[in-house]
């Protein structure tokens, strides 16, 4: 067996499987599940008659590289929501369609972590667990950049050693974040950018959930729009991942992309190419209808918006949350208002309200003498604004009891 893998943590929904086992919750109320970053919100029609048409590709084997229309959608997408220069993005050079982000996610490592040099992987903390998956798979030990409060919830990039970074292979970031909404501004983008030249790194940007936000003339920014406005126009060092599972709805289509420096995605499709991860035909045409389409996601962004207003008005009087700068995550400070650990208050909330949310420990670490995510829990806002407005209220109740 691969050693590395006795490395690997517990997912955080086996541990709250384990937290919740033996509880029986209020018979008297329906369960609500604010725990999973699964979207609930209607898939779009157009989007799912385009898959029906196209199941004959079923019948085909696909290519890992993708075809050329999806990888022209794409390379159109980006130009027009990253403001980036046309010429600068080829669709035979700088895009892969993957199997949504959290396989390539993890698979990128794979392919570019030099085991050998003693790598290092850096990553914020809280983090996608795939970070850390991915970290020891590949042979790198994980290193973690603490999020707190007292830093707006984003990387103290600055707190990194020299020695660190020289160390560093490959840095995952992800903006807006998962669990805390912090979006990374343009100026730290392009000072990572700097630093990933002067120490040779790759950055990893995970960009999957930039589609949501509440300010629709200021998009969170991006690494390649970053890397443009500084001249980097072949994208040296920088690697983005999206995908259709939260700005269309369609977790199940399990459709994204990564794109950036053409050396980086040669290296990477040739890993992809034996790893044998290439997108079903029917999945790839329905994909091409959804990055074409940008009504959909602004509705998709209304309804987030009304629930984040509406459930922060709710729960502003008891709990200490605030609106992210993007995401569907309410990432709530429990240490200023309430007695709970994150942990005691899932526990006790699931028991006495039917509800389950995601202690913040869960996603994190002890690093720098601190575990960043305890005494805080993530709420995801996935599930119908009638549910959504429910458990706001039930959490309100169960705090003031």
């Amino acid at each position: 067996m691969n050693p590395d893998l006795d490395k690997l943590h517990p997912y955080p929904f086996e541990k709250l499987a384990s937290l919740k086992s033996g509880i029986n919750p209020n018979p008297q109320l329906e369960h609500i599940a604010l725990s999973i970053g699964e979207p609930k919100h209607k898939a779009p029609e157009f989007v799912l008659e385009h898959l029906q048409q196209h199941l004959n590709g079923v019948s085909a084997y696909p290519l890992t590289k993708g075809i050329p229309e999806l990888r022209q959608a794409i390379t159109n997408w980006l130009v027009q929501r990253f403001n980036l220069p046309a010429e600068s993005i080829n669709h035979e050079q700088n895009v892969i369609p993957v199997n949504g982000t959290r396989e390539a996610l993890f698979a990128f490592a794979q392919a570019v972590i030099d085991r050998e040099k003693n790598p290092v992987i850096v990553m914020p903390n809280p983090f996608y667990q795939i970070y850390e998956g991915a970290a020891y798979l590949s042979g790198a030990e994980p290193f973690y950049i603490n999020t707190t409060a007292e830093n707006n919830y984003l990387p103290d990039f600055d707190s990194v050693s020299d020695e660190t970074w020289t160390r560093c292979q490959l840095l995952y970031i992800c903006s807006p974040g998962n669990p805390t909404g912090a979006v990374i501004d343009k100026t730290t983008l392009q000072k990572l950018i700097t630093l990933a030249e002067k120490h040779d790194f790759i950055i990893a940007s995970d960009e999957c959930y930039s589609e949501l936000y509440f300010d629709e003339a200021h998009p969170p920014v991006g690494l390649l729009e970053a890397a443009a406005e500084m001249g980097n126009t072949d994208y040296s060092r920088c690697v983005v991942f999206h995908s259709l599972s939260k700005r269309s709805n369609l977790p199940g289509l399990r459709s994204g992309f990564v794109a950036g420096e053409k050396n980086i995605l040669d290296t990477f499709l040739k890993y992809r190419t034996y790893h044998g991860c290439a997108m079903p035909l029917h999945h790839q045409q329905a994909s091409i209808k959804a990055w074409q389409d940008e009504a959909h996601v602004k509705e998709n962004r209304k309804i987030y918006q009304k629930k984040f207003t509406d459930v922060l008005e709710i729960l502003a009087p008891v709990l200490d949350v605030k609106k992210p700068d993007a995401g569907f995550y309410l990432w709530a400070d429990l240490s200023l208002k309430t007695h709970f650990t994150d942990e005691n208050f899932a526990k006790e909330l699931f028991a006495q309200q039917n509800m389950t949310v995601l202690p913040g420990s869960y996603l994190s670490r002890e690093a720098h003498g601190i575990n960043p995510g305890y005494q805080h829990v993530r709420m995801a806002l996935v599930a119908s604004y009638e549910e959504c407005i429910e458990a706001a209220q039930r959490i309100r109740q169960f705090i003031k009891n």
